[in-house]
């Protein structure tokens, strides 16, 4: 026997917020960058709009509706009349029920084993996991990064006309016509102009179009701070050999164990002059608060980023995910003087 398709189609909504069907999606088998495994999606039956949620376990799925819910009625002015799902353990939680029937919301569930009752949503999900899979198949990212491949996608999907809409779902939902003018390829570089630079110093910085909600990221400045021992969290968006590219570890950087031995300025500076016989003792900073706090700062900045940038003009390494069990490499700044008139401070990089 074979199951046959449902012939006939339910009532539409007649407007915005009227129902609203929604599913959650996973887990899956590699986490997006965060630790999240599931997604949850809100659709709107009249206009077709959508929303996504990341999230890390299914009984986030509540906490998400309600977050969904206070936005979309606050803009739309509106308020949520239908909600209709499958019969996962997170709709059917004596919580999430009662909080539906404290604001006047009407649940619907499909039919156990019956996935078409609740079309709408998994075929999103469908057309969702389709497009991340596109995307990063097309791109240098790993596949850790589907998360910001779908808010990508769905941001795609909603500024892009549907067969189940006479209009564009942006368009219904908002009023307004889309614009798909700024839209870019996901993972293409791009380049933003700096501030003031000198004469001969590059006028860019190099980002990567990441998605559509936090715009482009920028990959040099992201890695700098993550090696100079910042400890706010940030997503790399780049190769960066400290920090592990496995989501589970905690994303902390190296820090270079401090020598015990005594440094005192090298005998083959001294007689060179006042400009070496000014250095601090130290000679060359160790780390990089050293050199923050070294007179040649500014030049440090200036190696670093350089060297930051000629790493990934080179394609010096590709960004996997770590394997599980393996223990990644090392890596520290190594901080050089050159002694000369034209070129006063370099920097090296060593894999320890």
């Amino acid at each position: 026997m074979t199951k046959r398709t449902f012939s006939a189609k339910g009532a539409r909504a007649i407007e915005c917020l009227g129902l609203i069907h929604t599913d959650v999606c996973g887990p899956m088998s590699i986490q997006a960058r965060g630790g999240y495994e599931y997604f949850i999606t809100f659709t709107d039956d009249y206009s077709r709009f959508g929303y996504v949620y990341l999230i890390r376990h299914k009984s986030d799925a509540f906490d998400m509706f309600k977050a969904f819910k206070a936005e979309v009625e606050n803009q739309l002015e509106k308020h949520i009349k239908i909600l209709r799902s499958d019969r996962g353990g997170e709709y059917l939680s004596g919580e999430f029920q009662q909080y539906l029937i404290d604001n006047g919301i009407v649940s619907q569930f499909s039919a156990p084993g019956t996935p078409q009752q609740n079309g709408v949503a998994e075929r999103r999900n469908r057309t969702l996991l389709d497009m991340i899979r596109s995307m990063l198949s097309y791109s240098t990212l790993p596949i850790s990064f589907w998360g910001y491949a779908l808010q990508t996608a769905i941001y795609i999907l909603n500024d892009v006309p549907s067969k189940s809409v006479p209009k564009t779902p942006h368009e219904l939902w908002t009023g307004r016509k889309p614009s798909l003018q700024h839209l870019r390829i996901f993972g293409c570089p791009a380049h933003v102009l700096k501030g003031k630079t000198e004469k001969m110093e590059s006028r860019s910085e190099t980002y990567i179009c990441r998605d559509y909600v936090n715009d482009f990221v920028p990959t040099s400045r992201i890695v700098l701070n993550e090696m100079s021992g910042d400890t706010i969290p940030r997503e790399v968006t780049q190769p960066n050999p400290i920090v592990s590219s496995d989501p589970t570890q905690d994303q902390q950087p190296t820090i270079p164990r401090r020598s015990g031995r005594v440094r005192t300025q090298p005998k083959r500076y001294i007689g060179l002059g006042e400009s070496v016989e000014n250095l601090p003792d130290d000679d060359d900073p160790y780390t990089y608060k050293e050199a923050m706090e070294d007179v040649d700062s500014r030049h440090w900045q200036k190696a670093m980023q350089s060297e930051i940038e000629s790493v990934f003009d080179n394609k010096v390494w590709s960004l996997v995910d770590l394997p599980k069990g393996i223990k990644p490499i090392g890596c520290k700044w190594v901080y050089k003087r050159k002694r000369g008139v034209r070129i006063p401070v370099v920097f090296n990089w060593l894999i320890s």
